[in-house]
């Protein structure tokens, strides 16, 4: 895999992924990680998600069979009815990050 791929999988940081959760009112959290092994040698991941308060926010990480790690983070908070501002940060396997944060107002469809 390229370094532009990784960078482009490691920085893309679905909106609707975390603004979905932000209709709920309840307070939520969850924590997930995994293992793979492959000829490569073996690669594990984490993941923590949580909601409360009209914000959720993702982090994620990976790490490689030489100990290096790519993480990236984000939060999206609602800030008025059909409004949200966002922020998310990657960093890639030789320690480069990038950030990112604006709004996004959501207009229905008929």
């Amino acid at each position: 895999m390229t370094s532009m791929r990784r960078a482009a999988l490691i920085t893309g940081l679905s909106f609707a992924t975390l603004a979905g959760p932000i209709l709920s009112t309840a307070a939520e959290a969850r924590d997930r990680s995994s293992t793979v092994t492959t000829q490569r040698g073996t690669y594990s991941g984490q993941t923590s998600k949580s909601c409360a308060g009209g914000t959720c926010s993702r982090e994620q990480s990976v790490t490689g069979p030489n100990g290096k790690a790519a993480e990236r983070s984000g939060s999206v908070t609602k800030t008025a009815p059909g409004s949200y501002s966002y922020s998310k940060e990657a960093t890639g396997l030789q320690g480069r990050s990038i950030e990112r944060s604006g709004t996004v107002t959501v207009t229905p469809g008929n």
